[in-house]
């Protein structure tokens, strides 16, 4: 009888226990509020052109690129001038590579990669962006054949290359085919890195400190990256009205990020980086992990625009966006979302062809046929 009342008392707790944990409110579940689905549905994007098409688009595009500076929230000065330092060269197969720095603000010098062909100039340009990859020892050496450097960073660049970019060094192909290539480290990565060495997690507290100052690290970024452009179009060697930007992953939010904060660009390239908000903010997108996504996050624009939105500030400006089916992080179905969206505004403005939008049979990567019609697509824009 007592062995019948314990257990019939240890069933009886059993059940009070999980009605307790069934009806303990909560207010996060995994890294989302739970109230996230009402987040997404409260985002109307009252900026975006397709609602306010009555209005004129110059116009437009003037308030949206405006509104996206403020939201860049850029107070880190300019320099006075960028005392530009060549370091060290190379001579290549039909161009060199300069090892170069230069004041990229008022409040720092940066060390960066410059590629020239051989020939008469001055020449059409690309500022090449490179990845994030959670991957932060190199920065511009993944899309660079470095010089000068150890047998570490050496290896590193090469492995990083095979990995993502079908083992080709991606300035370089675009600088012996005619193109001035600059590339140069994002904070966080290569040597614009941490000095305590390589910590994945630091980035978060790094976002943290940046917004606690006023700032924001998408903010850096993407105004490092304007600055970067406004330097190149200050050389001689450069046609400062034939600049465009492509990039790979993290580099391709940067380029489109880039040719709709600054018309220093004339084209851009955006490969493997391009979905909605709807599609990328669920339980199990990687974008909701936070850490890496702050590099690529400007506080306050979802208010106004989604990720097409913003890009669409670009338009009238000929604008290429390669996606791939097998691409884990960026779901096909926001990708077509996102295309239509972009297609809906060149179209609008009567430039649709200067929109290229496709989706591969690929991975997350930027293979060397992607790489092919990318030139092919700079060719026709820039030369």
């Amino acid at each position: 009888m007592r062995t019948q009342v314990t257990t019939l008392l240890i069933l009886l707790s059993a059940m009070l226990f999980a009605q307790e944990q069934v009806e303990k409110p909560y207010g996060v579940e995994k890294s989302m509020p739970v109230f996230y689905q009402e987040l997404k549905n409260s985002l109307t994007f009252p900026l975006a052109w397709q609602n306010n098409q009555d209005g004129d688009f110059s116009a437009w595009r003037t308030t949206a690129r405006e509104t996206l500076t403020m939201c860049l929230e850029n107070i880190l000065p300019a320099p006075a001038d960028y005392e530009m330092e060549i370091t060290a060269t190379e001579q290549r197969d039909g161009y060199r590579a300069q090892k170069i720095s230069f004041n990229l603000s008022a409040w720092y010098r940066v060390p960066a990669y410059l590629l020239i062909p051989d020939g008469e100039g001055p020449f059409p340009a690309l500022v090449m962006l490179h990845d994030h990859g959670a991957h932060f020892s190199i920065g511009k050496e993944k899309v660079v054949k470095p010089f000068g450097v150890s047998a570490e960073v050496m290896e590193d660049s090469r492995q990083w290359q095979e990995r993502c970019y079908d083992s080709v060094p991606v300035s370089d192909y675009f600088a012996a085919k005619g193109y001035v290539v600059l590339v140069v480290d994002a904070l966080f990565w290569g040597e614009r890195g941490r000095k305590e060495g390589v910590n994945y997690d630091i980035q978060q507290a790094l976002a943290s400190n940046l917004m606690q100052m006023g700032t924001s690290w998408g903010g850096v970024i993407t105004m490092d990256d304007v600055r970067s452009t406004e330097f190149l179009a200050s050389l001689p060697q450069v046609k400062a009205d034939k600049i465009g930007c492509i990039g790979f992953s993290m580099g391709g939010h940067r380029s489109w990020m880039l040719s709709a904060a600054t018309d220093k660009i004339a084209a851009s390239a955006s490969l493997c980086w391009m979905n909605t908000t709807e599609t990328l903010m669920t339980m199990t997108n990687n974008q909701n992990k936070g850490g890496s996504a702050y590099s690529m996050i400007i506080p306050g624009i979802r208010r106004f625009m989604d990720y097409p939105h913003v890009a669409s500030i670009a338009c009238p400006k000929p604008s290429l966006f390669f996606n791939g089916t097998q691409d884990k992080l960026f779901p096909v179905e926001g990708v077509e979302s996102a295309y239509a969206t972009l297609r809906e505004v060149w179209d609008s403005q009567g430039v649709g062809d200067r929109l290229v939008t496709k989706i591969w049979e690929e991975k997350h990567f930027m293979s060397k046929a992607i790489q092919q019609e990318s030139l092919e697509f700079f060719d026709k824009w820039l030369k």
